[in-house]
């Protein structure tokens, strides 16, 4: 990529498809199930993700029909970044779009791969899919993610 921290010189929607791809950190979050309270619009995640997330590497089993396949499934773009409000608070689009920094772990600060930082701030290996539980006793699945950081 010619400009090494395109993500400071840019807006997001300003951002090739490669750049912006390349800011996703791959830690899943945003592929878990999230449930909402309808009395206080409370916003619970779980630690049950779509059937298309590959549980260890946190990477979309058919990312090009994602949508397709799982109609609700949100395709994030500059201009509805800011109606996400269930994003979680260490995704990079979120924090670019906020005018905050990068966490030091993102893979584009460390200049790493995306696999060697991530366990410790993905869902890798610690969600299931939604295929291997009983929906009906997802409330069970209730897990709070910021904690875990």
């Amino acid at each position: 990529m010619a400009n090494q921290k395109f993500w400071k010189s840019k807006k997001l929607n300003e951002l090739n498809h490669d750049e912006w791809e390349a800011l996703c950190d791959n830690c899943g979050k945003c592929c878990v199930i999230k449930l909402i309270n309808e009395k206080n619009n409370e916003l619970f995640y779980t630690n049950v993700s779509c059937h298309l997330l590959d549980t260890n590497s946190c990477k979309c089993k058919d990312y090009e029909n994602r949508k397709k396949l799982v109609p609700d499934c949100v395709k994030l773009t500059p201009k509805n970044l800011s109606q996400l409000d269930w994003m979680p608070n260490t995704c990079a689009y979120k924090l670019i779009h906020e005018g905050k920094e990068l966490p030091d772990w993102h893979p584009l600060i460390q200049k790493t791969s995306k696999d060697s930082n991530m366990e410790k701030y993905s869902v890798a290996k610690r969600v299931i899919s939604e295929k291997d539980i009983n929906m009906e006793k997802i409330t069970d699945y209730i897990f709070d993610w910021e904690k875990e950081e």
